[in-house]
């Protein structure tokens, strides 16, 4: 996949209605958006373009109503925060593509924004249904994607309009792709990836590709102890995928073969049992990862695996992290976790936080300033370090 993408600066805007899709798909309590960190990261693309003349068509997912109407899923509170935030009136449609959503665009004047109702709310979206995608992209004579989060997938707002307009990226994404293909493609040196969360199936193909590009592998969380017992080690009760024995053999032995150092738990916090509820306060012990009692199951990693892993990762050029080190939900088996988030705001090095529990570790402690990079999709920044082709950046023009 190539990352040299055309941007918003390359293309003529002025005039123009321009159709942003953005990842407005914020989280709400009983109406209310309780964090509008995606919307405030939307606003550069948007701006510039309002700055331009462009007339700004916006529009997003929200939530999965599975091509069905459903109204805790309207755009009707991001429209809200977003006239606030522009300090001018962004309209809501009352459809993605019907009558009033078509009335609002043709409407719109230089310097104006509106949004369309979720793209969600009809099932084509994502289907990625050529008909309804034209249908979108008849209301514009550009196509901005700036949705990182939503890149992975092919649905209609996030490719298939391309097929029917000029299609750049916004700033949003092209932060993404420009750190992170950096990153892949021609690291800094020793460059380390910290790999974590529950399950190896959910990162078997990112582990195989990035031992082909780093210096140093770290792997913690759930998807440890399937490596531990690959190694023969007795691991308890803890979260075990017997599938995956052979594979993660098979990674050990790859990364022997490349050089690559891989790093494993050395000591591990082990509790009776999964805490109930998640974040209820748990009796636990510290023992080596070759010592896990019978009747116990790994939930953290210990001090000494906490000293080993900040220890490379400060040692490094380049650290990409994905994936906590424990229950991050719990205050006592979230230590591991911080330990690493606290190692990477340290470290002089370019340093890359995958979306989902990394991100957040990084924002509730404070960290986030001091990291060169968070990302705003999970799924999307796990796909990318997978290596794969993400189709909503694959369909932007290159440069």
């Amino acid at each position: 996949m190539t990352y040299n993408k055309k941007n918003i600066e390359d293309i003529d805007v002025a005039g123009k209605k321009v159709l942003v899709r953005c990842d407005f798909n914020v989280p709400l309590k009983d109406g209310v958006i309780t964090s509008d960190k995606r919307i405030v990261e939307a606003l550069p693309t948007i701006k510039y373009l309002l700055s331009k003349g462009a007339k700004v068509i916006l529009c997003s997912h929200m939530g999965k109503p599975k091509g069905e109407v459903v109204a805790k899923y309207s755009l009707a509170p991001v429209a809200a925060r977003l006239t606030e935030l522009l300090g001018q009136n962004v309209e809501l449609a009352a459809d993605t593509i019907g009558a009033d959503a078509k009335a609002k665009a043709a409407a719109l004047k230089e310097g104006q924004a509106m949004l369309l109702e979720n793209t969600r709310f009809d099932k084509r979206e994502e289907k990625n249904d050529p008909e309804f995608a034209k249908e979108l992209a008849s209301m514009a004579e550009i196509f901005v994607n700036d949705a990182f989060g939503a890149a992975h997938r092919a649905h209609a707002s996030t490719a298939g309009v391309a097929d029917y307009l000029p299609a750049v990226c916004g700033y949003l994404i092209q932060k993404e792709i420009g750190v992170m293909g950096k990153a892949l493609a021609d690291p800094e040196r020793p460059f380390v990836a910290i790999l974590g969360g529950a399950k190896v199936s959910d990162k078997l193909n990112v582990i195989n590709n990035l031992l082909t590009k780093v210096d140093t592998l770290i792997i913690g969380g759930g998807m440890a102890y399937t490596f531990l017992a690959a190694k023969g080690y007795g691991i308890g009760t803890s979260l075990f995928d017997e599938t995956k024995v052979d594979y993660c053999r098979e990674m050990m032995a790859k990364a022997e073969e490349k050089g690559v150092k891989l790093l494993l738990p050395v000591d591990t916090v082990v509790a009776k049992a999964f805490p109930d509820p998640i974040d209820a306060p748990i009796d636990v012990d510290v023992v080596p990862s070759n010592e896990i009692p019978a009747d116990k199951m790994g939930l953290d990693i210990g001090d000494n695996t906490k000293k080993l892993f900040a220890d490379a990762a400060k040692s490094a050029k380049t650290v990409v992290w994905n994936g906590p080190m424990g229950v991050f939900e719990n205050p006592t088996l979230a230590k591991g976790t911080i330990a690493v988030a606290e190692a990477l705001a340290e470290s002089e090095a370019i340093t890359i936080v995958g979306g989902g529990d990394s991100a957040a570790a990084c924002e509730q402690l404070g960290y986030a300033s001091k990291i060169t990079h968070i990302s705003t999709g999970g799924g999307a920044s796990l796909e990318f370090l997978e290596g794969l082709e993400l189709p909503g950046i694959a369909c932007l023009q290159d440069k």
